[in-house]
């Protein structure tokens, strides 16, 4: 990706596998990383480079990532699992599919999908929030199923409380 991809405030990508075209706009963190590989490889035509400041080959940047896991201690994970991964931190932040999809480049088809199939089911976070949602839309906590046996014993004490 070269620096004309980058204005300040947006990147803009094209996606190499769907060919679509996504505009992302910059988080602090990523901006302030870009300001910083601005000054120091002013003359740098791509936004990373080697240490020798050469645009990385496909096959360079695979063997690099290789060693940065092994040194990491991460084993089982490709460079290509971070957008995935990206899919499901952006849910867990409460964004919507179509929200990820926008910045992702996927189809909102591939982000149910890499949801359903491989994050969502194991997080109670993404559990709870619907029924946050829910109590927050109606002004009063969801209340507990009971009994006809239960709710036959709090109508009695709610008509003894003069309630």
């Amino acid at each position: 990706m070269t620096w004309s991809a980058y204005d300040g405030e947006v990147l803009r990508i094209r996606q190499r596998k769907t060919q679509a075209r996504v505009v992302m706009p910059v988080g602090a963190p990523l901006k302030a990383a870009l300001e910083t590989l601005i000054t120091q490889r002013k003359d740098a035509v791509t936004l990373l480079t080697t240490e020798q400041g050469r645009a990385w080959t496909e096959s360079g940047f695979r063997a690099s990532w290789r060693k940065a896991c092994v040194k990491a201690g991460v084993q089982d994970v490709t460079f290509h699992d971070l957008r995935g991964t990206a899919v499901t931190r952006l849910a867990l932040a409460g964004c919507s599919e179509a929200e990820i999809a926008t910045i992702t480049g996927h189809s909102l088809r591939d982000v149910g999908a890499i949801l359903d199939a491989h994050y969502l089911k194991r997080d109670y976070g993404l559990a709870v929030s619907p029924i946050e949602k829910l109590e927050r839309r109606t002004n009063r906590p969801t209340e507990p199923v009971v009994s006809e046996a239960e709710e036959e014993i709090l109508f009695k004490n709610k008509r003894d409380d003069g309630g």
